[in-house]
């Protein structure tokens, strides 16, 4: 169907006026494309990644390599979707890790459109489909307002797979 915005009106999830290149913890969550399982299955309640889910975990742990202003905190890659937290610091120097030239903060829709991009290319290249969707359009976040929250998120993380026959992510259940 061709866009036509009398009737197409996306609206971004994003808090209003709210800068994502703030320092700050971000909560983020993201969905396979049609929410497909192809990331891996749940077995007694532990993941267990395929090829793709590996592949999208080399490029969540690869992600400080081309950011320097971020850290990652926990991750748990599910059969159709990842949950994480991303730390982001401003522009820092690290570990040898410099800011780009420019200075340029990199807020956490970049960050998040490196990584379905990178994973993208490596699974459609992995799986020979070329220009296939992985990853649903947008993606869901919640700015981590305190210790108590990100305590309970970090739980959450490290619980999902526990959860996952429960889970509203979860095909038979849907």
């Amino acid at each position: 169907m061709k866009y036509d915005p009398r009737i197409h009106h996306r609206r971004s999830i994003r808090l209003q006026k709210y800068d994502y290149s703030n320092q700050g913890a971000y909560f983020v969550t993201i969905c396979t494309w049609n929410r497909e399982s192809i990331l891996g299955g749940v077995l007694n309640s532990v993941i267990q990644l395929s090829s793709s889910g590996d592949i999208v975990m080399r490029c969540w742990q690869d992600l400080p390599n081309h950011y320097s202003n971020i850290v990652l905190d926990e991750v748990v890659i599910m059969p159709n979707h990842l949950h994480g937290i991303v730390w982001v610091n401003g522009n820092i120097d690290r570990a040898g890790f410099k800011p780009a030239p420019t200075g340029k903060k990199h807020g956490l829709p970049e960050i998040i459109r490196a990584l379905k991009t990178f994973s993208s290319r490596q699974i459609n290249k992995s799986r020979n489909t070329s220009g296939t969707p992985v990853w649903q359009r947008n993606y869901f976040d919640r700015v981590i307002r305190n210790e108590t929250e990100l305590f309970k998120i970090r739980e959450y993380i490290r619980n999902n797979p526990l959860q996952w026959e429960l889970d509203d992510n979860n095909p038979e259940n849907l």
